[in-house]
């Protein structure tokens, strides 16, 4: 439980320390975000707000595992795995985010550059954890025998890529509101705290080898993410960029990977499947329905903005949704536990 405190500790004040480094830093250069042209109108005011922040989540949370572990830790395969692959996720986001603000324009890597890049990033994670790491291959809920099925080392690292992906994608389209991502982020990164320090607990119903270091992960990572959100709150000061949802997006994928709750993760994380499905209806609808939109404007977070929510309502209704959804899936977790018998009713 202490090193899980440290974790937290020290990647939110790192993070928080950084964050304001880095505001002053890239205020000095002139490096600000810039704006879509069809995005909602009141978010004109926010171009050239310094961006690039996660580097500040990651970076923090990067210290808090390292100098957490120092503490009666042990480094193991698994963690050092998702951290790695946190890392990446962030790198992806950092070059997309360069080209935008070098380029002066809203858009940086095109869509196939920066897919590639994550494929690389989450097949180079398959391969490390099948090859290097105690790894289940089945599909899981809440545990690796929940429901079971087998898919074999290939259609698991299949499996695994896509998720990562997707987490990915579905972070980044969240962030579009100062501090949605961010402290949706926070909530559920709490919850894999939970989820891998009973894993930890338990381990003869769970078998995850490596729980509490993962738990550490989940602990920084969600330190870095509230430290960040000292800055990011609205009026924000400074954006996350791809930099941050990237990484928190692959963050959260690989910790339902390496937990072995890969189907719990959309219960978790509901906040950023509902962002994801807003976008694919107005997509199919438009394209299938002779131009009719769904929503005002995709992601849903536009829609209520545009229908008259000032952004703080939007973000804080949104945020209790993500607090709900986590709640839901601990829930879940914890009666799928007692269930099993891992602990008594």
């Amino acid at each position: 439980m202490i090193r899980l405190l440290l974790a937290a500790a020290i990647a939110m004040a790192s993070s928080l320390a950084g964050t304001r480094l880095l505001i002053w830093w890239l205020t000095k250069l002139q490096i600000g975000q810039p704006i879509r042209d069809d995005g909602p109108q009141g978010h004109a005011t926010k171009a050239g707000t310094p961006t690039m922040g996660g580097l500040a989540i990651v970076g923090g949370a990067l210290l808090g595992y390292v100098l957490s572990d120092l503490y009666r830790g042990i480094y193991t395969r698994s963690g050092i795995f998702v951290m790695l692959a946190i890392m990446g996720g962030g790198a992806v986001g950092l070059m997309d985010d360069w080209i935008k603000v070098v380029r002066e324009r809203s858009l940086g890597l095109n869509k196939r550059t920066k897919m590639l890049g994550l494929l690389a990033v989450a097949v180079t994670f398959a391969i490390l954890m099948l090859e290097h790491a105690p790894t289940h291959t089945q599909l899981s809920f809440t545990r690796f025998d929940q429901p079971g099925l087998e898919l074999g080392s290939t259609l698991w690292a299949i499996w695994a890529v896509l998720l990562i992906i997707g987490s990915a994608n579905a972070v980044n389209l969240t962030d579009g509101l100062d501090g949605l991502a961010a402290g949706a982020g926070t909530f559920c990164f709490g919850a894999y705290t939970v989820i891998a320090f009973w894993q930890f607990r338990y381990p003869e119903t769970y078998d995850v080898a490596h729980a509490l270091d993962l738990a550490v992960v989940a602990a920084a990572m969600a330190g870095g993410c509230l430290g960040f959100l000292w800055w990011n709150a609205a009026p924000a000061r400074i954006f996350m960029g791809d930099t941050g949802s990237l990484a928190i997006g692959t963050g959260l994928a690989t910790l339902a990977l390496t937990t072995n709750t890969h189907l719990l993760l959309p219960v978790v994380a509901g906040l950023f499947v509902a962002e994801t499905v807003s976008v694919i209806l107005q997509v199919g609808s438009f394209r299938l329905l002779g131009g009719r939109r769904v929503f005002s404007m995709a992601p849903v977070h536009h829609h209520f903005e545009l229908r008259g929510w000032p952004e703080t309502t939007v973000i804080i209704r949104f945020w209790i949704m993500s607090g709900l959804c986590t709640a839901v899936g601990l829930g879940i977790f914890y009666a799928d536990s007692i269930a099993s018998g891992a602990v008594g009713g």
